[in-house]
């Protein structure tokens, strides 16, 4: 029997494609297309379906917003905002 679906309640929830969200479906697609350039689409479709699976269980683990975080933390995403720090600052002295 297959598991149920969790079906999003607010508008400020991820974006669903078929089964799976955005974030999930991003790295079967990138095995596709990586899979049609070099031949070999089967293995790294599921190569894709492995990660998907395994960042699944990774993003299940942490709470909400963990790789948002994350990524502004290390410098992979930038804020705009006049009220987040810059990332790479790590003292703040008064």
């Amino acid at each position: 029997m297959a598991s149920p679906v969790e079906i999003p309640k607010y508008i400020d929830d991820p974006i669903h494609v078929l089964l799976w969200t955005v974030d999930e479906l991003a790295p079967i697609a990138i095995g596709l297309f990586a899979g049609i350039m070099l031949d070999r689409s089967l293995l790294f479709v599921m190569i894709g379906f492995g990660l998907s699976y395994l960042y699944k269980s990774y993003r299940d683990s942490k709470p909400d917003g963990f790789a948002l975080h994350f990524f502004y933390w290390h410098g992979l995403m930038s804020s705009r905002s006049y009220t987040a720090p810059n990332p790479f600052t790590r003292k703040f002295v008064p």
